[in-house]
């Protein structure tokens, strides 16, 4: 394995009674930006927390490059921790805040670099070279979050936690330094195992993803193959907005829905299930199939339609542009639903 690749095997974690981490097994690569994503108590800082030496796991094994270091204290583990509240020193300027984690820097370092040369070269990774000599009272939050950063990767790490670093910003700097910080990952290129419950946080900033619930790992994948082929109700429910109803595969390349009928992809075993269509893969205004509109809503850049298809009730959301100004609630349609937009997932 290269530096940085992190594998959890059959991973378990209880407080009291209940399961917090349920028999996790993962790999993630060297140099990979990946992302644990779930609801608020779902395992996944726990987990985090055990990757990184924070929290003592009760069966299973963490390998760092295939050393075993499941109970390793977190000072010799070869990995570094974000968090959310940053923790950064109020009293201190940006360059001593940085400087200070090479006080505890990890047994076995071999950089020979001046203590400044390294500092400066962290901030310079995080576009605060020109901010040395400010306060931390000084920063904006994003300022401060990026200090946060340069304190941690100026250890050299090969891996690095980061726990919802971003979650205390609000919308319009998150989404800002979330560009910024795939794009670090990706300059330096060591691992990143991210912690969000945001969506769009992990899918604009992942390699691959591990969708988390109750304490389960329960479907790992690419951002795309997450979205587009959820192996669960959980996940597709979880991972952005769908119509989700139960219906059947009655032959090859058909789904029916309350005896409305729709094209499914040819491999669909046959069978019930819950049929998933997302809202954008819905062409509204072209098309065979009918549709009463009996709902539209303006929601900026897009409107999401309510369609009646012989009963069956659809949302769909397209572009706000010209073509989308002749939708009227009450009046009559044409869509068309793609065979590869519906997916049927098993009921249990």
């Amino acid at each position: 394995m290269l530096d940085g690749a992190v594998s959890l095997r059959g991973l378990c974690k209880s407080f009291g009674e209940r399961a917090v981490v349920d028999n996790i097994s993962l790999d993630i690569r060297a140099g990979e930006f990946f992302s644990l994503l779930g609801p608020s108590g779902c395992g996944k800082t726990t987990t985090l927390r055990m990757i990184g030496g924070f929290e003592r796991p009760d069966s299973g094994q963490i390998l760092i490059d295939d050393r075993d270091v499941t109970f390793d204290e977190p000072e010799v583990r070869p990995l570094n921790t974000v968090f959310q509240n940053y923790a950064l020193f109020p009293h201190l300027n940006v360059f001593d805040n940085v400087a200070f984690g090479l006080k505890f820097e990890k047994k076995g370092s071999v950089s020979t670099k001046p203590e400044k040369e390294r500092v400066m070269q962290a901030l310079e990774l995080v576009s605060l070279a020109a901010f040395s000599e400010r306060r931390v009272p000084q920063l904006s939050g994003g300022e401060q979050q990026r200090v946060a950063l340069a304190r941690a990767l100026v250890l050299e790490p090969s891996v690095l936690l980061l726990d919802e670093p971003l979650g205390a910003l609000d919308a319009q700097l998150r989404a800002r330094l979330q560009v910024e910080l795939a794009s670090l990952q990706r300059q330096i290129g060591i691992t990143f195992i991210y912690v969000t419950h945001d969506q769009h946080e992990a899918f604009t900033m992942s390699d691959r993803i591990g969708v988390m619930r109750d304490g389960k790992l329960i479907q790992v994948g690419s951002p795309r193959e997450i979205y587009e082929m959820p192996t669960t109700i959980d996940v597709a429910k979880f991972v952005g907005a769908a119509n989700l109803l139960p219906g059947k595969i009655i032959s090859s390349g058909v789904a029916e829905i309350a005896g409305v009928k729709f094209a499914a992809p040819p491999h669909a075993p046959l069978g019930d299930g819950m049929v998933m269509i997302r809202p954008e893969r819905i062409h509204v205004g072209t098309g065979s199939q009918q549709a009463i509109i009996e709902r539209v809503t303006f929601a900026g850049s897009s409107l999401r339609i309510g369609l009646n298809v012989g009963g069956v009730k659809l949302i769909a959301e397209i572009p706000n542009d010209e073509h989308s100004r002749d939708l009227v609630e009450g009046s009559t349609t044409n869509i068309d639903v793609l065979p590869d937009a519906v997916r049927v997932l098993p009921l249990n």
